[in-house]
């Protein structure tokens, strides 16, 4: 709109100010005309008079003086062939412009008029060409406007399909808006859309059968694991056993978890959680196998702290953190839950060197890795707190302290 304004006034501009100088001077020139009209009738007039011998009284020059109220008011000099001079009308003050009639005989006639006289003159003609640049200038506005609307409704229309295909609606179809170049955008969003769909359809039937094929072997190693508790005698196997059984029922809950989300397109159904239940659980877990690396597991929480977050989510993505430290860190692991406002933060720190300036920005890149792993840890982990409502960062690098932030249910 702006740009159609633009170009309209650049070109009333262009054109109407050379002719309102036009105008101008034609205004004035017809007004000079008609005065001129009048000082040669009165020449003819005079010599007429002088021809045939008749005296010229004082009643003939005002004759033409104002044969109308549109006429220009004026000052008549006449001097005629004897030397007589004679005047008529009132002088005039100020600025003037002297007329002379084409003189037939040896009479001279001269007529003055007021030069402001002459400007006033030419305001009708310069008024009606300004009156027309402002209707150029109305009629352009209009047409911008209009064209405006035309084009901003289809992009808002375009910019709402995008926004539901980035909010996970892959069925769009967008109304068609009459431009070729917004049509073409259109149906490639709406192919777009349909790509991914066939995608996501692949990728969920994936998920969904390898989920089902993996509760098959899950549960009869839980039913051998049952057996083994149920026949030995011995406290330490009946503890791994029992230890051994829970970590199977959490697998097979996280497996549920994400056979629902495919199912469902969405994530795990949240609940209030005591963190501190979730962070012993993995301390109990990983005791054992920090304790065959000679490294110490530490949890530092307070009972009171809950969050809003699905169990399996919270459990997988303490445990990928403690795997990271296990593998690239040292000394001491502290697994630390503390409050912030509104929210709660779970840290998992260890005394291990690091990370690099470099690897930092590239950590939570998928197929990322500095040990030959597959890389997908971290990526995996930080987009399941993402779908939580939380995030996973690395707040510090030396030592290295991951960070999963998650709201509080009070």
């Amino acid at each position: 709109m702006v740009a159609t304004t633009l170009a309209v006034a650049v070109a009333v501009m262009l054109l109407g100010v050379p002719l309102t100088v036009f105008a101008g001077q034609f205004g004035k020139a017809e007004a000079k005309a008609e005065v001129q009209r009048r000082a040669d009738a009165l020449a003819a007039s005079l010599d007429s008079y002088q021809s045939v011998r008749l005296p010229v009284s004082q009643s003939v020059l005002d004759s033409y003086l104002s044969r109308s109220s549109n006429q220009l008011r004026v000052h008549i000099d006449v001097e005629l062939r004897d030397g007589v001079t004679m005047s008529a009308g009132s002088p005039i003050s100020g600025q003037k412009v002297e007329i002379s009639a084409s003189p037939l005989t040896a009479s001279s006639v001269s007529f003055q008029v007021s030069w402001w006289a002459l400007q006033v003159r030419s305001l009708p003609a310069i008024g009606l060409v300004v009156l027309a640049c402002l209707v150029a200038m109305s009629v352009g506005i209009v047409f911008a406007s209009w064209l405006a609307r035309r084009l901003s409704a289809p992009m808002v229309y375009l910019a709402a399909t995008a926004e539901q295909l980035g909010a996970g609606q892959l069925r769009i179809r967008p109304p068609k808006a009459g431009i070729e170049e917004i049509d073409l955008v259109a149906e490639e969003l709406a192919r777009s859309g349909d790509r991914m769909a066939k995608r996501l359809a692949v990728e969920r039937q994936f998920a969904s059968d390898a989920s089902h094929q993996l509760r098959t072997p899950l549960t009869a190693l839980a039913m051998r694991l049952e057996e083994i508790e149920y026949l030995t005698t011995q406290e330490d196997v009946k503890e791994e056993a029992r230890i051994s059984l829970e970590q199977i029922e959490r697998l097979a809950a996280t497996i549920d978890e994400l056979l629902g989300r495919n199912k469902s397109g969405s994530g795990s159904p949240r609940r209030w959680l005591r963190l501190s239940e979730v962070l012993l659980q993995q301390q109990e877990e990983w005791l054992p196998v920090f304790a065959e690396a000679d490294r110490s597991l530490v949890v530092q929480t307070d009972e009171s702290l809950t969050v809003t977050a699905s169990t399996g989510m919270l459990s997988q993505v303490i445990a990928t953190l403690l795997e990271n430290a296990l593998t690239h860190g040292k000394g001491v692991t502290t697994l630390r839950g503390r409050r912030l406002q509104g929210g709660v933060a779970i840290e998992v720190e260890d005394e291990g060197p690091g990370v690099s300036s470099e690897l930092a920005p590239k950590i939570f890149e998928r197929s990322f890795s500095t040990r030959g792993s597959t890389g997908l840890g971290l990526a995996v982990a930080r987009d399941l707190v993402a779908a939580e409502g939380g995030r996973l960062e690395l707040s510090k690098r030396h030592p290295p302290v991951f960070t999963v932030f998650l709201s509080s249910s009070r």
